[in-house]
């Protein structure tokens, strides 16, 4: 596994702590990282406030741009149809996520958006990275508020 999976992966542990659905990410250029997020819809009462959203948002306005053309994203979970839009948006030059989202993901399953004609930019997708510890941080997540209720 890598550093930068790692470091997703803690950022996902601390969105859980928060009270949020554990999804981590972080953005990568030539090795170094421009920005680190977790899960913050909660909190900042924001259904838009997903890691890759907030991370995009970080490492652009580092960058001075909209664009990060020769960066890495690397992300705990299969992105959303909204998250892959802005990834696209974005020029994100690769794209590094952990377990798949039968639900909600829009890379590999659902709308599948970037092979899509109409998607502007693709990232090359490597999926399954970390996929076993992102997988379990999500189920003892959603088993603990089980729980609760």
């Amino acid at each position: 596994m890598s550093l930068h999976m790692d470091l997703a992966l803690k950022e996902a542990r601390a969105a859980a702590e928060r009270g949020e659905a554990p999804i981590g990410a972080v953005i990568v250029r030539g090795g170094t990282v421009l920005a680190s997020a977790g899960n913050r819809t909660i909190e900042l009462a924001d259904p838009t406030a997903h890691a890759e959203i907030l991370v995009i948002r970080a490492a652009c306005a580092l960058a001075g741009s909209q664009r990060l053309p020769d960066c890495d994203l690397y992300v705990t979970l299969e992105p959303c149809t909204m998250c892959a839009a802005a990834i696209s948006f974005a020029r994100i030059r690769r794209l590094y996520y952990g377990a798949q989202d039968f639900k909600g993901g829009a890379v590999e399953s659902g709308v599948r958006f970037f092979a899509d004609p109409t998607c502007h930019h693709a990232p090359d997708v490597y999926s399954g990275m970390a996929e076993r510890e992102s997988a379990q941080l999500l189920r003892d997540f959603f088993a603990g508020l089980r729980k609760g209720a």
